[in-house]
This record gives structure tokens, C-alpha cells and sequence, in this order.
């Protein structure tokens, strides 16, 4: 299939994408294939150039401390109205309703923590929003979902980790974002490596704390090997074993290094350990980091690496062809992650096939944002998002979010809900001809443009362009 230079164009910015902003089909219809490989050459792509954001050990330790100086003020409170009851006054009973007019009419400020959190969610927005094609951004998100960690469990260190472990390594080799990604704080603590102790250890033989083969597995199974691979369970322990001492330093200990990485060689399993068949006998740490080199460059990490990537840009059920040309590219370059992306680009497939995946609500809600020009807060982002059923940051599992189409289907109603409430925001300074112009271009069907010219008013028409089936697929 041929498409002309400005469908080119369109389909790169949804496929490849974040989706169109205002005039950017125009800008790389004459050659679109060529802006995306421009992009992955930019300098710096795909790093965050928001400064004074802190790094996850600093914001862990911002948490911490908040934490417990709150702790303390309280039991400061407390022990101040204890003695004020001991030397005679009565201990004042709160009165409920004064408690509970006063948390309806003022909202508390935000707290340090979530106003880091905050400042992180902008930084990636405004970095999403501000991409020229968005194709090197769309590879962080792939890659923060491959090794994601949850805001659930550590929510002072999300958006540090993606910048740390996974932004400066995407255009690099995998075997670089992999150690990046399995010993940084976020995932060690995310995966309970932090509790993970040798058996025969220095301080599991005092302790007789267990071992914990959560990262072991969920290295083997998700981020490299793929699910019942090559690997026994008899794998899975003995890799267990060699991320032994793999941990954080304790916070309360260390108030200017804690929660950063360090190993520890008290509960590192000691011994040579026999993983997929060959035995790792290095001292310390450096038995790990054998290990990840090797299943790094295993050829079943390129089948899988290589079919999600299909997966995730192309279609649910990717073709072969596809995947075994990623596969090989993988193999052939050592895992050169910016020659796996140039080799998607390259390939037939993934311009010749039909645009039937649907887009995550992450992924719907950047690309509207993008081609009417406004960005919303972060909080109300955060809200929105959540309530499409994509909360940010916070995936469901040590899977990640699903990238099936099917998953997402039953949030379509939730879609025109949020696409309502935009509409109605931008219904008098948004034009819905050069809106759709700008957003699907050519690739809007003769039925889409008659349903748009037939809408009953401005807030109508703007709502049906998000709604329209080229704009919410990829």
C-alpha cells in the first residue's frame, strides 16, 4: 500500500507518535520516514530538560524526612496535652462537627512529597507535549511499562527512576537500561529485593531471614527471557541468590546517602550459583552483573523484546516477518536499541498495515492535549488519566499496563465523557475544520469529515474529531 506524503506524515505521527500538533503534517509530509530517524538522532532525545528535579535517592529522603518529623510533631502534641491534663486541665475532646466543617470549606496545601511528585508528572508532560513526532518519547513510555515499578509502593521515586534508568539508556544498548533498571532504588524496593537475604549468609545464618525471588523472577519472565522460555524455577532461585545484597541504604541511618543503591555483602548468598546452565563465580556484586550481561544478549530476550515492540506499535497479533526482522536487528547490533528503532521504521509492515490498535488512555489523552495546543495541570492530568482506568505511573502488576487493544475497549464511554469536558472548555477558541485538519489530516474517512460537518455545534464537532476512530487508534 502507497500512501501519499501527508497520510505519510499523519501515520507517523500516530503510529510512531504522540500524535499531530498544529501544523506538523505539513511540516514532515516530505519526508516522514526521515523525521523519525532525525528525532533519533537529536542530541539528548528523549532526556528531561526540567532542572532542579530531584534525583530518587533525594526525593526517597524528602519523603522520609517528611514522614517522620510529622510523626514527631504529633507525638509532641500529644505528650504537650498529656501534661497539660497532668498538671490539672482537662484534655479538650475534638468536636466533630468543627473537625469536619473545617476539612469541608479549605483543601491542606500539598505536602513536600506530593509536590515533588507533581513537578515530575509537568516535567514528563511538558517533555510529551513540546516533541516534535514524539517517537523517542513513545519508546521511554514502552520501556518505562517493560520495567515499571508502581507508585503504589514507591511514590517518591517514580518519576526519577524513568529519568534515571530508563531515559539516558533508550537510545543505548538494552544490556545498559537493564542493569540500570534492575539495581536502581525504585525496582529493588518495588520487587522486595531489599528483603532478600542469602540463605548462608553472614546475616542469614544469624537471622534466618528468607530469601525473596520476586526481581529474580520478574527479570527472567518479563524484562528479558519472557514467560516460559528457556528458564526453570531451579534458575529463578539460584538468580535470586546472586541479587542477594542488591539493596538500598537505610534512610533513618544515613540522612545524606539513604535509599540509594549499595551492596551489601552480609546477605549476599556467598558461593559460585548456576543460572541457564553456566556457573557464575564472581565476588559480590559483580555475579549479578554477569548474569544480566548474559541474559541480556540471549536470543530469547530478542524474540521477546522484539514482539513487544511489534506488538505494541503495529498489532496485537504482529506479523513474523516484523518481529523476526527486530529479532535479528537485536541480535545483530548487541542490542542496540536505536538500531531496533530505526529497523521499526524501516520496515514495510509497520507503514503497509491497517491502524486498528486502539491508543492507551495515556496515549489518547497526550495526543489531544498536543493537537489542541493546551495542557492541562498536573493534578486535574493525573485525575483524567486515572479515571480512564491508566493511572499514571501506577500499573496493576510487575507487568505492567496491558497493551492488548481488548483491555481498553470498555473505557471508550469514559473517553467521550473526557472528551465532552474538553470540548466545552475550548468550544470558543478552537475551530473544528482546522482541528480536524490538524489532528487526522488526510487520514480522516469521508464518513468521520460528513459526521463533523453535520455536528450540532462547535463544543459537538471538537468532541467528535477526538472521538473519531483515526484519532483514537495508532
Amino acid at each position: 500500500m502507497s500512501l501519499d506524503p501527508k497520510a505519510a506524515a499523519a501515520l507517523a505521527l500516530h503510529r510512531f507518535g504522540l500524535g499531530p500538533r498544529a501544523g506538523s503534517i505539513a511540516t514532515i509530509a516530505s519526508d516522514p520516514r526521515g523525521a523519525l530517524l532525525a528525532e533519533l538522532d537529536r542530541p539528548d532525545s528523549g532526556l528531561v530538560k526540567t532542572p532542579d528535579l530531584l534525583s530518587a535517592g533525594a526525593a526517597a529522603r524528602l519523603a522520609f524526612n517528611f514522614r517522620t518529623e510529622r510523626q514527631a510533631q504529633q507525638i509532641a502534641q500529644r505528650k504537650a496535652a498529656e501534661e497539660r491534663a497532668a498538671a490539672g486541665g482537662a484534655m479538650e475532646a475534638p468536636n466533630p462537627e468543627e473537625a469536619n466543617a473545617a476539612a469541608n470549606t479549605a483543601e491542606p496545601p500539598p505536602t513536600p512529597p506530593q509536590l515533588n511528585f507533581q513537578k515530575e508528572v509537568q516535567a514528563r508532560l511538558e517533555t510529551a507535549a513540546s516533541a516534535d513526532v514524539g517517537f523517542v518519547e513513545r519508546l521511554v513510555w514502552f520501556w518505562s511499562n517493560h520495567f515499571c515499578v508502581s507508585a503504589d509502593v514507591v511514590p517518591s521515586m517514580v518519576g526519577a527512576y524513568e529519568r534515571e534508568a530508563i531515559r539516558p539508556h533508550v537510545l543505548g544498548r538494552f544490556a545498559e537500561m537493564l542493569l540500570a533498571a534492575e539495581s536502581h532504588p525504585a525496582m529493588l524496593a518495588y520487587l522486595d529485593n531489599t528483603r532478600s537475604v542469602g540463605p548462608n549468609s553472614v546475616a542469614g545464618l544469624i537471622r534466618t531471614t528468607g530469601l525473596n525471588e520476586n526481581l529474580a523472577r520478574e527479570i527472567l519472565e518479563l524484562h528479558t527471557l519472557g514467560v516460559r522460555s528457556v528458564y526453570t524455577q531451579a534458575d529463578v532461585t539460584s538468580f535470586a541468590k546472586v541479587l542477594t545484597g542488591w539493596t538500598v541504604i537505610p534512610p533513618a541511618g544515613n540522612p545524606e546517602r539513604g535509599n540509594e543503591f549499595v551492596f551489601n555483602p552480609r546477605t549476599h548468598e556467598p558461593g559460585p550459583q548456576t543460572v541457564l546452565g553456566k556457573a557464575y563465580g564472581q565476588p559480590g556484586v559483580e555475579q549479578g552483573r554477569a548474569v544480566l550481561a548474559d541474559v541480556a544478549r540471549h536470543p530469547a530476550t530478542a524474540a521477546h523484546v522484539a514482539h513487544k515492540l511489534a506488538r505494541h506499535f503495529v498489532a496485537d497479533e504482529p506479523p513474523a516477518p516484523l518481529v523476526e526482522r527486530l529479532k535479528q536487528r537485536f541480535i545483530d547490533t548487541a542490542g542496540d536499541l536505536k538500531e531496533i528503532a530505526k529497523a521499526l521504521v524501516e520496515a514495510p509492515e509497520t507503514w503497509e498495515l491497517p491502524r486498528r490498535k486502539l491508543k492507551r488512555p495515556s496515549e489518547w489523552l497526550i495526543s489531544t492535549w498536543r493537537t489542541l495546543g493546551a495542557l492541562p495541570e498536573p493534578r486535574r492530568a493525573l485525575e483524567t488519566q486515572g479515571y480512564l482506568g491508566e493511572r499514571m505511573w501506577r500499573p496493576p502488576a510487575p507487568k505492567g499496563f496491558a497493551d492488548e487493544q481488548a483491555a481498553w475497549l470498555d473505557g471508550v464511554a469514559q473517553r467521550l465523557d473526557v472528551a465532552n469536558r474538553i470540548a466545552e472548555r475550548m468550544a470558543t477558541t478552537v475551530e473544528p475544520d482546522a482541528l480536524m485538519h490538524d489532528a487526522l489530516g488526510p487520514l480522516a474517512s469521508a464518513e468521520t469529515r460528513q459526521t463533523i460537518a453535520r455536528a450540532e455545534s462547535r463544543q459537538q464537532a471538537i468532541t467528535l474529531v477526538l472521538m473519531a476512530p483515526e484519532f483514537q487508534r495508532r
